[in-house]
């Protein structure tokens, strides 16, 4: 090789990847050689890998030969990629949610995700450490703990910034360049938390335009898998990978004429001088006066690259609270669909065995309790009791939420913190989210939940479903007038 790679790698995009192993300046082989020597040297400190693929370099070596005979896919050719440890991958790669439960589990089938990634020529390079069942196991548990793999820490301060969202080990693990970049996935601020706390961007994608097939599951209404990367574009590129009908997943279905196979063409700065944004300020009122200012200088770049501002937007069902009992009725369900059908050598296959699992290794199953674990299985709720309580929720905030406050001030996109708080109306509809670096937060102050504020801190655009060519937008506008974005220190 010409030039070091080892510097050349640190901020690369995958486009740039792409172009040097085009002009072949290395393989996809140095690639993953570099990429398993920063995860050697750097994740002790971050603890965001739970394991690599044996069979990653042979992979390369292959896709190498395949460049060379017959030439490339496209942008995700021989492009190392890392995946959330919730994601079936049939391989030498085991698929535990994080549990020593499932420590020794092997998925018979490939993800939907992961089959698509492959089919587009990307290496998954791994399985990123995540919070356990994906933060719906207790509600004392840490954000980034599992028991099979210790707490994800953040790489911008190590132990005194909070990761934030079950996603935690792929956006850690990026931050810090062990990867081009992940896949997550979301129930309620999973891909979008995570991304803001480590200078990332984060695509959450509307339920139903990318398969949750082969995905450990918590909600058949909010889960989604997306990805999370350094940069909008290579978040573009990914979701142009995934997205797409699948008949494992009858939720894709609505993406039929809603789905792009290249979201690279909405890469376009130039339409926030088009742009009408909405700036709902119920949820900026908990912020701490450090990120306030964050959130108002956003504000003021939008504005000075053209976008009209609509202050004081109110949506209407902002205080209404989620009724836990759905999400828990269709965890139980989609649980025991997932577990019973492991193989036999695997310890548990419903709800109640992983509990039972638990108790008779509480010692390493159990520091932090199971409590929400143990409510699901003890929910009481007919089918229809369940589909009244949900139907009734979406009505309201099909009146009430994101579709009317965007339809009735004709909005283009919500600016929202890049906070949980904020996430929960569009997570309840499956709406897309868009997460981009907005800031840096030097002092911060100790929030109600115990978790420190300082660090990365990352605006969010929401929209309605399947206004993700929008979001991208907006979010790519917004990341070229800032370029907040800068990498952590570990050395």
């Amino acid at each position: 090789m010409s030039f070091d790679i080892h510097e050349w790698i640190l901020e690369a995009d995958i486009a740039s990847m792409q172009n040097a192993l085009e002009a072949e300046l290395f393989t996809s082989e140095d690639l993953v050689k570099v990429y398993l020597e920063r995860i050697h040297k750097y994740d002790g400190k971050i603890n965001s890998i739970l394991e690599v693929n044996p069979d990653a370099l042979f992979i390369a070596r292959a896709l190498d030969k395949e460049r060379k005979e017959t030439g490339s896919r496209g942008m995700l050719h021989g492009i190392p990629i890392l995946l959330k440890d919730n994601i079936d991958t049939h391989d030498n790669m085991h698929t535990s949610a994080g549990s020593v439960a499932l420590a020794e589990s092997f998925a018979a089938r490939d993800s939907h995700v992961a089959s698509q990634l492959r089919a587009a020529g990307a290496i998954l390079l791994g399985k990123t450490n995540m919070t356990e069942w994906s933060n719906f196991m207790s509600s004392q548990m840490p954000a980034g703990y599992s028991s099979r793999g210790g707490l994800v820490l953040n790489p911008y301060g190590a132990g005194e910034m909070f990761v934030s969202g079950s996603s935690s080990g792929s956006a850690a693990a990026i931050a810090v360049n062990l990867g081009a970049a992940a896949i997550g996935t979301e129930t309620a601020g999973s891909i979008v938390g995570p991304a803001s706390q480590n200078f990332l961007v984060g695509i959450k994608p509307t339920v139903g335009l990318v398969s949750r097939a082969g995905i450990i599951p918590i909600s058949v209404s909010q889960d989604t898998p997306g990805p999370i990367a350094r940069t909008v574009k290579d978040a573009a590129i990914l979701l142009g990978a995934l997205a797409g009908v699948d008949d494992r997943d009858e939720a894709t279905l609505s993406s039929m004429n809603c789905h792009f196979k290249d979201y690279t063409p909405f890469l376009d700065a130039t339409f926030l001088r088009h742009a009408r944004i909405g700036i709902p300020r119920h949820y900026y009122e908990h912020l701490d006066p450090e990120r306030k200012v964050i959130m108002e200088a956003a504000i003021t770049t939008l504005k000075n690259e053209g976008v009209t501002v609509v202050d004081h937007i109110t949506i209407h069902i902002e205080q209404n609270s989620w009724n836990n009992d759905v999400i828990c009725y269709e965890f139980k369900k989609g649980l025991d669909q997932y577990l019973s059908q492991l193989d036999h050598s695997v310890p548990v296959h419903s709800l109640k065995d992983l509990i039972a699992y638990n108790y008779s290794h509480s010692e390493l199953a159990l520091q932090y309790g199971q409590d929400t674990l143990i409510r699901s299985d003890e929910i009481m709720m007919t089918e229809l009791a369940y589909l009244q309580k949900k139907q009734a929720y979406s009505e309201l905030s099909l009146k009430q939420g994101i579709d009317y406050v965007i339809d009735n001030y004709q909005l283009d996109a919500l600016l929202l913190p890049g906070d949980v708080d904020g996430m929960y109306i569009a997570a309840r509809l499956g709406y897309p989210l868009v997460c981009v670096p907005a800031g840096y937060s030097f002092t911060g102050v100790i929030d109600a939940d115990g978790d420190h504020t300082k660090g990365p801190f990352g605006v969010v655009f929401s929209g309605k479903a399947f206004s993700e060519p929008t979001l991208i937008k907006i979010a790519y506008g917004f990341e070229q007038a800032t370029k907040h974005r800068f990498p952590p220190q570990l050395d």
